[in-house]
């Protein structure tokens, strides 16, 4: 049974205001299923393709079951890839922003002990990939008695990646009073076996109702001979004149390739693949969110974790080599309702995988001549005019969501005896504000950091200069992070 509208479920005030702000406006298919089972802390498995709207159908019941005032995690997600678990974190935060919730990621190749830092302070749900949590789950520095929500997140990918070992291990430590919610855009027979194996009569709730790919993507398929490729793609990116757009290749080698080319006719463009530090891997995803480029050039890696809602255009410049890999790459237009289209080049030798994914999809994708002359004239101004201007972005949730929040950094924290209640009942004191006003606050041995809400921080910063917290002076500035 599908609901119609985020106001029927009894949500709190603070997270259907996070909602409204977020232009969440009517459930997904997948939301309007999920959340009012998972509200009633059932155990669920979920099967449904990537871009339906998942993080929140998870994330919605979670921000809205989890306790404030408790310290330790209460809700555990697991993801196959270090992208998706800090766009998950990203959600869960945005979604439980006037709540507070405290969301933090853990995963490989970032310092442990960055995270274990992290991890003492209050936390309320820990979202990542399985090899780092186990980590901390080994040290002691995660702590899981507390845990009454595991999440199971593309459960299908974890499987693929080799983790099922990992995630099987994790399950075992955990309170077995827990909810369990495991999704995945397929369910090969181990996830299935694991589900039954661990949980408590699952709810099975499979979104099928838009074939396996979305009804609003156009898919197209052009011949061409593979060193004509680059070419192609030229003609193909002048004449579509997407807003933005992705291309996906192979290899690492190939992305290099792409880009280089691409960089040197003036496009504005950035490339991720594995072999980037993860840092930078980062770096460009959120310039992509922001609009800094138009042009992403990027192996599979992105294909997984990048939730933003106006790419028109995906180009896969090599076909995958996995029919699943289809689906995700195209999966990543055509999201939230919006229009998209997904153009792939086969060459000869790349038939056979074409024909895998035609029979995976249930579809045969149509076939296109390549633009001709003309009509790449015919598109050239108009491109040209395009590229040198700044990509729109109508909907990065994050920023709207944090476009009235500052975040003040203090000169003091643990070692000064300093608790949140104290932060609290001094800013709240402050004339014109309220608690209300006072978002995650998080305290470290020498420093803490304030989010303050409702556009309130310049107010908070002016008086804050000249108050004490437990009768000490510390100093305060805005934060930069």
């Amino acid at each position: 049974m599908s609901e119609s509208s985020f106001d029927d479920y009894n949500l709190s005030d603070e997270i259907r205001r996070a909602l409204s702000v977020l232009k969440y406006e009517a459930p997904t298919e997948v939301q309007g299923q999920v959340i009012p089972v998972a509200l009633k802390n059932e155990d669920l498995v979920v099967k449904s393709q990537t871009g339906s709207g998942k993080t929140a159908a998870f994330g919605i019941p979670i921000c809205e079951m989890i306790e404030w005032e408790e310290k330790k995690p209460q809700a555990l997600i697991l993801t196959p890839t270090r992208e998706l678990a800090v766009q998950v974190r990203e959600n869960i935060t945005n979604i439980g922003r006037f709540k507070r919730i405290k969301a933090m990621a853990v995963y490989g190749k970032e310092p442990f002990a960055k995270q274990k830092e992290e991890l003492k302070q209050k936390t309320h749900v820990v979202v990542g990939t399985p090899g780092r949590v186990m980590d901390h789950i080994e040290r002691g520095t995660l702590v899981l008695d507390k845990i009454k929500y595991l999440i199971i997140d593309e459960a299908d990918e974890m499987l693929n990646m080799g983790f099922i070992d990992d995630v099987e291990a994790i399950i075992k430590e955990i309170p077995s009073s827990r909810v369990t919610m495991v999704f995945s855009a397929t369910l090969p027979k181990d996830v299935e076996n694991l589900c039954h194996k661990y949980m408590k009569n699952p709810i099975n709730i499979e979104i099928a109702a838009t074939g396996i790919t979305t009804d609003t993507i156009e898919h197209i398929l052009i011949k061409v001979k593979e060193d004509e490729k680059i070419s192609l793609l030229k003609d193909v990116t002048v004449v579509e004149n997407p807003e933005s757009c992705i291309i996906f290749c192979r290899t690492k080698e190939h992305v290099n390739t792409v880009y280089a080319e691409l960089e040197e006719s003036n496009y504005s463009c950035e490339r991720l693949h594995g072999g980037l530090e993860q840092e930078d891997r980062f770096a460009v995803m959120d310039g992509f969110k922001m609009g800094n480029f138009r042009y992403l050039v990027a192996t599979d890696v992105a294909a997984r974790g990048i939730d933003i809602d106006n790419v028109t255009l995906v180009i896969n410049y090599d076909v995958p080599m996995e029919k699943e890999g289809y689906v995700h790459r195209t999966g990543r237009t055509g999201r939230a309702g919006n229009k998209g289209k997904a153009i792939t080049f086969a060459t000869p030798y790349e038939e056979k995988f074409i024909k895998a994914i035609e029979k995976y999809i249930g579809f045969e994708i149509p076939t296109a001549e390549a633009p001709g002359h003309q009509e790449v004239a015919r598109g050239k101004a108009a491109f040209e005019e395009k590229l040198s201007g700044r990509r729109v972005v109508q909907n990065n949730k994050t920023a709207r969501i944090n476009k009235d929040i500052m975040k003040l950094h203090f000169s003091g924290g643990k070692k000064k005896k300093i608790r949140a209640v104290d932060f609290v009942g001094t800013i709240a004191k402050i004339p014109g504000v309220t608690a209300d006003d006072i978002g995650i606050i998080t305290i470290h041995d020498n420093l803490s950091y304030v989010d303050i809400l409702n556009g309130k921080g310049s107010l908070v910063l002016q008086a804050m200069e000249n108050t004490t917290i437990k009768g000490k002076k510390l100093k305060v500035s805005k934060a930069f992070k």
